[in-house]
């Protein structure tokens, strides 16, 4: 497996720990201790004890699932698709990184999304640490904002559609549509008006391209790619229009 220097390591890596545990013996001195480490699964003595397992078994999966409902329960999913496609229209290739733009939606998520956890710390999180509220009355309460941010942006016909794929009765108000079936229909919400932005964001760069491609075809120069000439348009043009205010004020009032 390894080579002929990977296996003078080894060997040598060997004799130090041997030589000096033998010098160690050799006069007297104990050796360091190591701590043990103990894996295993006991019996529960008291109904108690399988409550507190169980609720870090969910606290453990809800902890995984965070990334998952931080992007489909909030503005995460339009702000990141319509960057995308910003970037895209432009021609930049991979300017600004995904890092940047994956940065900036989440901070503009956590800024849109700041009255909702606002309401959520005030109305659920605190009572329950004050020992006020149960644990489900906490859950509760805590879905209500969110429920309620989701409504807002979540069309009828995706409800419809989820509703009917899920079996169930026609709801005769919002309280009676489960949170299982308003979560995608919020996000394929999204992801429609995400697109419809991003359309509208794609006609000028598109004129653009169709400009430079047509005078460089008449001008003979068809060997040289469009795009090498229509981007520094493109470029200040997003500029020229101060693009990022701009994009990014019609993002946070299209949550209005």
């Amino acid at each position: 497996m390894g080579g002929p220097n990977t296996r003078r390591v080894v060997i040598l890596a060997a004799s130090l720990g041997v030589l000096v545990t033998g010098a160690a013996i050799a006069h007297g001195q104990d050796l360091p201790l190591l701590p043990s480490v103990t894996i295993g699964v006991n019996s529960a003595d008291k109904p108690g004890q399988v409550s507190v397992l169980l609720q870090i078994l969910f606290l453990l999966t809800v902890l995984s699932l965070a990334p998952a409902i931080v992007v489909m329960m909030t503005s995460f999913t339009r702000l990141a698709v319509v960057f995308s496609l910003v970037r895209h229209a432009l021609g930049t290739q991979q300017m600004p990184p995904n890092q940047i733009l994956v940065g900036l939606a989440l901070l503009l998520t956590f800024f849109l999304m700041s009255p909702v956890y606002d309401q959520i710390n005030k109305e659920a999180l605190q009572p329950y640490l004050a020992e006020e509220i149960s644990q489900d009355q906490a859950i509760e309460r805590a879905l209500q904002p969110i429920r309620k941010f989701m409504f807002r942006q979540t069309r009828q016909k995706d409800i419809a559609l989820f509703m009917k794929v899920s079996g169930k009765d026609r709801p005769r108000n919002p309280d009676d549509i489960p949170t299982l079936v308003l979560i995608p229909s919020f996000v394929i919400s999204e992801l429609k008006t995400a697109f419809q932005i991003g359309f509208m964001i794609y006609i000028p760069f598109l004129v653009i391209d169709m400009v430079v491609a047509s005078v460089l075809l008449s001008m003979g120069m068809m060997m040289l790619p469009p795009f090498m000439i229509s981007l520094p348009f493109k470029l200040m043009l997003f500029v020229l229009i101060d693009g990022w205010n701009l994009l990014v004020g019609s993002m946070v009032r299209s949550f209005g």
